[in-house]
């Protein structure tokens, strides 16, 4: 029986873990809670799980991952407010199931340094994809990494094509349901951006040694190339419970989280390079990663400002981009990485994307 605290619970990730959870009574024990904003709902899982530990708020759920007691931490975040909650569950020595890449991603070096050997498990499709394919292998033998995106509602657009993208466009995923975050970030392909820096991250892999290509049947997950030419792939149909319940219980699988393919049925998975021209977020990414520092917390942080921006109306959806690379270009970094000078990276760089934004009006 594991223990599981859920951060997030009321957002999409959440919601399924807590339906994995409650498939699985004899497996999982759900111990605490915590959400964002969403009181009502938080109560009403609260109650029906019989949860007596919950938070509300990013301050709140840090000090429910240091108190309560549990196995694993799904920290389902959205933002790099998720951070605290990372740091706190990697020092308390729980396992954490990331599904809030921002904080891997915002705290580098920091949140490697308090992770132990295979504390952090990914929830990301593509991550967890990578992670069950790197078992096939020695990390010696891994030749590259091959993350595969959706394309998102604007594939195959040139960037002219996206110059009068409206949100409601941008918010017309045709894979998966998510938050508008999240579902913006697929659509820049800044989401694709920011998961190769996770993927570097995680499994110690060069940025050069990792190939985004589009998929859009969102089957193949992801691959792991190795030396001797074979690629071992990850393939099931769109459900993020399959990777969220490897999360819960890695390294074992949990039967019945979702539906097996039809191999009897006729069908077809294409695979198309990505468009850098039409996507520069991926190329920037990768440049920020290799930067390190406070670099990618200013990607991140300019993002989400433009993201908020774009859906109220005050900049372009190309402008999303765009204002991520100037802000980028723009920064200085700290001498020392710490998490005061990447909470202080965070503030100037969402004034900095602020005022861009304010001065394209």
């Amino acid at each position: 029986m594991r223990r599981i605290i859920v951060l997030g619970s009321t957002g999409s990730i959440g919601t399924q873990a807590l339906d994995v959870i409650r498939a699985n009574p004899r497996r999982f024990e759900l111990v605490g809670l915590a959400a964002g904003t969403n009181a009502e709902l938080m109560a009403t899982q609260a109650e029906q799980f019989q949860v007596e530990h919950t938070a509300l708020g990013a301050v709140e759920a840090e000090q429910l991952v240091r108190d309560v007691e549990a196995d694993v931490v799904l920290n389902a975040i959205t933002g790099s407010i998720g951070l605290g909650s990372t740091l706190a569950a990697l020092k308390a020595g729980r396992t954490l199931a990331l599904a809030n890449k921002e904080s891997l991603i915002v705290g580098g070096a920091l949140v490697q340094a308090a992770a132990a050997p295979d504390q952090i498990v990914p929830v990301d499709s593509e991550h967890s994809a990578i992670a069950q394919a790197l078992r096939s292998g020695t990390h010696a033998e891994v030749r590259r990494l091959v993350v595969t995106a959706s394309g998102g509602p604007f594939r195959g657009r040139s960037r002219d094509g996206m110059a009068s993208v409206t949100p409601a466009e941008a918010l017309a995923h045709p894979t998966w349901d998510m938050g508008r975050m999240v579902t913006t970030n697929s659509a820049t392909l800044v989401n694709k951006g920011l998961e190769v820096i996770e993927a570097h991250l995680l499994f110690d892999v060069a940025y050069d040694d990792i190939e985004v290509v589009v998929h859009p049947q969102s089957v193949v997950h992801s691959m792991v190339e190795f030396i001797d030419g074979s690629t071992i792939a990850q393939a099931s149909p769109p459900d993020m419970r399959l990777p969220i319940s490897l999360g819960l219980d890695w390294p074992h699988r949990v039967g019945g989280v979702g539906t097996p393919i039809d191999w009897t049925a006729a069908t077809s998975w294409t695979f198309e390079p990505l468009d850098h021209t039409a996507f520069p977020a991926v190329s920037l990414a990768k440049a920020v990663g290799r930067a390190g520092a406070t670099f990618p917390a200013v990607y991140n942080a300019a993002n989400e400002q433009a993201v908020d921006a774009f859906h109220e109306g005050r900049l372009p959806f190309l402008g999303i981009v765009d204002t991520i690379a100037r802000v980028v270009d723009a920064h200085e970094p700290p001498d020392a990485l710490t998490v005061e000078s990447l909470a202080e990276a965070e503030r100037w760089a969402r004034e900095k994307a602020d005022r861009l934004i304010a001065a394209a009006i």
